[in-house]
C-alpha cells in the first residue's frame, strides 16, 4: 500500500507540475479521482456517496451580505455600512477597489465551480457501470447530476456572465497546451445551456411531493423548472436583450474567432413570452403556493377599508399578513413544509448576519443600514405610494410629527407612542423587514435582564442604538437610522453574557429560500406584461417530461390574478384596471413590487443591473440617504437635529461610483493567463 500511494502522489505531482495551468478545470485533482473510480463506482452506495459530496463546493447560498459569494446586498442600492473589508467585498466593489487581480476570495468561486462540473462529467460517464443500479436509478443520478452542473455554470453565469462551456469531457493529461486553450461561450449560448441542464434534471429527478421532507435541502424537478423561469427572465430583459444597457455596456464586446456579439444587441420580443412560459409550467405543476398563517381571531391584524376580505386566495380574509410574510424567514414557520418554499436550504449566514442589525449595546454589530429609498418604496396599508397616499392613510413627511397617546397595535406587532407618522399607516411587510427609529424590539429571550429586552429603538446620536452606544467600535453603528430586520424573530437576542442575561438565544434554523413561489409568480407577471401580440412557443410540459407548444399573450386578467396572491398577501388591494391597461407603468409597480416581497434576499444587485436602470442610480447620492445619525433627538445636548433626511455621511457612498464594466465581476487575471483564448470582460484589464 505504501508503494501504491508514493507511486500516485508522483502521477499527481507530474501532472500538478505539467498542466497546472489549466487548474480552473481540475485536471492536476482528475488523476487522483481516477485511481479511485473503480471503487467509487462500484457500487450505488458509493456513487450516491460521491454525488451528494459533490454539492459541497458550492457556496452557502444565504451568503448574500458578508463573504458573500457573488456582489451580494452590499453591492445592492438597498443596503450599505461604514465597513470596507475583505468581509464585505460587495463595498470594496462599488468603490472600485476590486480589478482582475485581486477577486475577493468569497466571490472567486471559478476554479470551485468547474471542479463541480469535472466530477459531474465523470459521474456521467461512469454511472452506467454501476452493476446495483437499476436503470430508473441511474436516470435519477443523472438528472441530479445535470442539475449540479447546471447550478455550477449558474453561479458562474452570475458572477462573470458568459461562460466557458466544457461540454461532458472529462480532459485528458496528453494533449497538446492548445487543447485547452478555448473561447467563452455567448449569454445567450450560456443561458441556453444552463436551461437545457435544468430541463435534462427536470424529466428524472422527484418532484417535491414525490421527495422525502428529509431530503428537504435537495433540489427538485420544481427547483430545475424554477432556474429555468428565472434565466429566460433575465435573457429577456434589457441588459440582455437589445437595450440601452446591453449597448452600453456590450456593444462592442464581440468574440474573435467569429465576431458575434457576447451579448444580445438587436432586441428579440420572443424572448418575454418564453420567460412567461417557463414560469407558467411551474405554477401549473400545482404543488407550490404562498406560505400564510391563519388570523388570530382575538388579536387580527387590521386591513385597509379597500382590502377585499375575502378568505386568502381570493382576498386578505381569514390570514395575518405581518406573520404569513415575516414567519417564512425569522424561524418560526417550519422550513421542511413550507409551500413556497421551492427550494431553501438552512443557512448559517443568514443567522450570523443577523447579528448586524443589533445594536452593539445589545450585543450585536449594528451596521447594517438600509436607505431612504428603499423606505419609501414600501406602500401605504391602502396600496397607494407614499407620493399619492390617501385621506384615511396619510403620509406625514414631516418627523417630528408623531404618534400620540399609547401609541397603536397592528395585530401582535406594536407600534408606540412617539414613532414618527411617517412610519404609521404601511403596509405589513414594511413592519416585518424594516427596523426604523422608534420601533420596538421584543428580544425576548434577554428577559432575564430588562435593560435588554422589549426595548425602542431610535438609531440617533445620543440613543444607546447609535453611535453613543457603538463606543470604540467606530464603524459598528447605523448609518441611516434604518436595519435590516426581515431575519429577526422577536425571541432573538445577541446580549448573552451581558448583565445578567444567560440565556440569550436567536431562534433557529433561519432558512434562505433559493427559489420561492412569489418571485416565480413575479416572474411570470413581469413576462407577461411585455409580450407584444401573440406568441407561440414551446415549453416543458410541467408534470410530464415532454415539450409542449402553448400560445402567450398579455392577458391582464391573468396578470391580476396572480399579482394579487402576493398583494392579499401582504394584507394590500389588488393592482388597478388602470395599473394594468399601461404597460410601462405597471412595469413600474412590478420592479417597485420586487423591491417590496424580495427584499434583502440577494435579488437586487442583479435586478438593477438586468433592467438598466444600475448605471443611472446605483451612485446617485440622492439614492443614498437617511436620517441625521450624528444629532441627537432632543436639544438636551444642543445637538438636535436627527430628524432630518440628509445624505449618508459615509466615505462609502462619497466613493460609490457605477460603471458600464462593473455589471460583472472581472475574471482573475491568473485564469486568463492559463487560457489564452478566452476573453476577458469588457472595461477590464488582463
Amino acid at each position: 500500500m505504501k508503494i501504491l500511494s508514493k507511486i500516485m502522489i508522483a502521477v499527481i505531482g507530474i501532472v500538478s507540475m505539467t498542466l497546472s495551468s489549466c487548474n480552473f478545470l481540475d485536471v492536476d485533482t482528475y488523476f487522483e479521482d481516477t485511481f479511485r473510480e473503480d471503487s467509487i463506482f462500484h457500487s450505488m452506495k458509493n456513487a450516491e456517496g460521491y454525488l451528494w459530496n459533490t454539492p459541497k463546493d458550492f457556496p452557502d447560498p444565504g451568503a448574500i451580505w458578508g463573504n458573500s459569494w457573488n456582489l451580494g446586498e452590499m453591492a445592492s442600492d438597498e443596503m450599505t455600512a461604514r465597513w470596507r473589508t475583505g468581509e464585505f467585498a460587495g463595498i470594496q466593489f462599488t468603490v472600485g477597489e476590486i480589478n482582475e487581480r485581486n477577486v475577493p476570495g468569497s466571490m472567486n468561486i471559478w476554479h470551485r465551480m468547474y471542479k463541480v462540473i469535472r466530477r459531474c462529467n465523470t459521474m456521467l460517464g461512469a454511472v452506467d457501470k454501476v452493476g446495483d443500479m437499476s436503470t430508473r436509478e441511474k436516470q435519477i443520478y443523472k438528472g441530479y447530476v445535470h442539475f449540479l452542473r447546471g447550478y455550477a455554470y449558474y453561479h458562474l453565469l452570475m458572477n462573470w456572465g458568459p461562460c466557458l462551456i466544457v461540454g461532458d469531457e472529462v480532459f485528458p493529461n496528453s494533449e497538446s497546451a492548445e487543447y485547452y486553450d478555448r473561447e467563452r461561450a455567448t449569454y445567450d449560448e450560456s443561458v441556453d445551456y444552463i436551461c437545457n441542464e435544468f430541463a435534462l434534471a427536470a424529466q428524472a429527478i422527484p418532484s417535491a411531493s414525490q421527495q422525502s421532507i428529509s431530503y428537504f435541502e435537495r433540489p427538485t424537478k420544481g427547483a430545475a423548472l424554477a432556474m429555468i423561469a428565472r434565466l429566460r427572465l433575465y435573457q429577456a430583459s434589457p441588459l440582455f436583450n437589445g437595450g440601452d444597457a446591453a449597448r452600453r455596456s456590450f456593444g462592442t464586446w464581440k468574440r474573435k474567432s467569429d465576431g458575434v456579439f457576447y451579448v444580445n444587441q438587436e432586441y428579440d420580443p420572443r424572448r418575454w413570452a418564453i420567460a412567461a412560459a417557463a414560469a407558467k409550467a411551474v405554477i401549473d405543476m400545482d404543488q407550490y403556493q404562498l406560505y400564510t398563517v391563519d388570523a388570530d381571531p382575538k388579536n387580527p391584524y387590521p386591513l385597509a377599508s379597500n382590502v377585499p376580505t375575502a378568505p386568502f386566495p381570493e382576498g386578505a380574509g381569514g390570514i395575518d399578513p405581518l406573520h404569513s410574510y415575516h414567519d417564512m424567514f425569522n424561524g418560526e414557520g417550519i422550513i421542511q413544509t413550507n409551500k413556497e418554499f421551492i427550494w431553501a436550504q438552512i443557512s448559517s449566514n443568514v443567522r450570523n448576519y443577523t447579528r448586524h442589525s443589533f445594536p452593539v449595546y445589545f450585543g450585536g454589530w449594528g451596521g447594517m443600514a438600509v436607505p431612504q429609498r428603499v423606505v419609501d418604496s414600501y406602500l401605504m396599508a391602502d396600496g397607494r405610494t407614499i407620493h399619492d397616499a390617501s385621506e384615511e392613510y396619510p403620509y406625514d413627511p414631516i418627523l417630528t410629527n408623531t404618534i400620540g397617546g399609547g401609541g397603536k397595535t397592528l395585530g401582535t406587532y406594536v407600534l408606540q407612542a412617539d414613532v414618527p407618522k411617517m412610519y404609521d399607516n404601511r403596509e405589513a411587510r414594511f413592519y416585518a423587514s424594516i427596523g426604523f427609529p422608534g420601533s420596538f424590539w421584543p428580544m425576548n429571550s434577554a428577559s432575564q435582564d430588562g435593560t435588554y429586552t422589549q426595548k425602542q429603538l431610535w438609531f440617533s446620536h445620543e440613543d444607546v442604538s447609535g453611535i453613543t452606544g457603538a463606543g470604540s467600535n467606530i464603524n459598528d453603528y447605523n448609518v441611516s437610522g434604518y436595519t435590516p430586520t426581515k431575519y429577526i424573530h422577536p425571541d432573538d437576542s445577541w446580549a448573552n453574557g451581558k448583565g445578567n442575561v444567560k440565556s440569550a438565544f436567536i431562534t433557529e434554523p433561519k432558512p434562505f429560500p433559493i427559489i420561492r413561489y412569489a418571485e416565480v409568480l413575479l416572474e411570470y407577471v413581469e413576462a407577461l406584461n411585455n409580450v407584444e401580440g401573440s406568441e407561440i412557443v414551446e415549453t416543458i410540459e410541467p408534470v410530464g417530461n415532454d415539450t409542449i407548444t402553448v400560445t402567450i399573450t398579455r392577458d391582464v386578467t391573468e396578470m391580476a390574478k396572480y399579482f394579487n396572491l402576493i398583494r392579499y398577501r401582504a394584507g394590500l388591494p389588488g393592482v388597478s384596471d388602470a395599473q394594468l391597461a399601461n404597460k410601462e407603468a405597471f412595469q413600474e409597480v412590478i420592479m417597485n413590487e420586487r423591491q417590496i416581497e424580495l427584499f434583502n434576499e440577494g435579488y437586487r444587485v442583479f435586478d438593477i443591473r438586468r433592467w438598466g436602470t444600475y448605471l443611472e442610480e446605483d451612485a446617485n447620492s440622492s439614492n443614498w440617504r437617511g436620517l441625521n445619525i450624528e444629532r441627537d433627538r432632543t436639544n438636551n445636548n444642543n445637538n438636535e437635529g436627527f430628524f432630518e433626511i440628509v445624505t449618508i455621511n459615509t466615505q462609502n457612498i462619497r466613493d460609490r461610483i457605477a460603471s458600464p464594466r462593473m455589471v460583472f465581476l472581472p475574471l482573475p487575471h491568473n485564469e486568463l493567463l492559463k487560457v489564452p483564448a478566452m476573453d476577458q470582460n469588457p472595461g477590464w484589464d488582463r
